[in-house]
């Protein structure tokens, strides 16, 4: 071999090895970092998956009644629910008589606005919104539960939040597909909410719902199911309609 093959042969042998180099990334690297359409999904987005796709029934026969008395002490601690809840949300809390009864107290911020709004027993500005409605809930599977059943889900922590009365009011008995908080920073845990009292309770969701829940859990594909709240059976003493 002269001196001439045996350059142009070490040249080539070079640029096979830089090409190599550059081209031949492992998986592990080409994924590093990586959010795309692989990217493995958080529990609560993944849990929407396992919520049954039907359409809304018909809303008759619907009554608050059917839920049974409202804020009942299901939880059996003195307290009606109303009351557990604003002293679980608020702050600086304070009672008329006891540790039960909230005479005022600051909600700090309001989870559907950003804003602080101040509670006052009486003259409220702030409601105790049930984050799946009562109607909503009754279209989609509530209408064949037994009371027990019902009563459980109109007062389980899961389901309910102190909030402003304004946004509330006007939310009625929307689902996520209808209704979202006014505070973008707060949609994602309040679809995460949504989607674990339906999983919770076997709420079913419609299409056009499950598809905006999808919509906005993807946004923040980490965001975790909650968890906890009561029984999905109330004591016997409590009956409703």
């Amino acid at each position: 071999m002269n001196r001439r093959t045996g350059a142009v042969r070490a040249a080539l042998l070079l640029v096979l090895l830089v090409t190599g180099s550059v081209t031949g990334c492992t998986p592990q690297e080409e994924g590093s970092g990586s959010a795309g359409p692989d990217a493995k999904a958080g529990p609560a987005l993944a849990a929407v998956d396992a919520l049954t796709v039907k359409g809304r029934a018909p809303r008759t026969g619907y009554d608050r009644d059917r839920f049974g008395s409202p804020w009942a002490d299901t939880d059996s601690n003195g307290c009606g629910t109303r009351d557990d809840i604003l002293k679980r949300d608020l702050e600086d809390v304070k009672y008329r008589e006891g540790d039960c009864e909230v005479a005022s107290g600051s909600l700090s911020p309001d989870p559907y606005t950003g804003k602080d709004v101040t509670f006052v027993r009486g003259r409220s500005q702030v409601d105790i919104d049930h984050l799946v409605a009562l109607s909503d809930a009754w279209q989609k599977g509530a209408g064949t539960w037994e009371p027990s059943k019902r009563i459980a889900f109109a007062n389980d922590p899961l389901n309910l939040l102190a909030v402003d009365a304004g946004p509330n009011r006007g939310k009625g008995d929307g689902d996520t597909a209808t209704w979202l908080p006014p505070d973008k920073g707060y949609r994602c845990a309040y679809v995460a909410r949504q989607v674990a009292v339906k999983k919770k309770y076997g709420v079913w969701v419609t299409g056009a719902e499950r598809d905006a829940m999808k919509r906005v859990l993807t946004g923040c594909p980490q965001e975790k199911l909650p968890t906890g709240g009561s029984p999905t059976a109330a004591p016997g003493r409590f009956h409703a309609r």
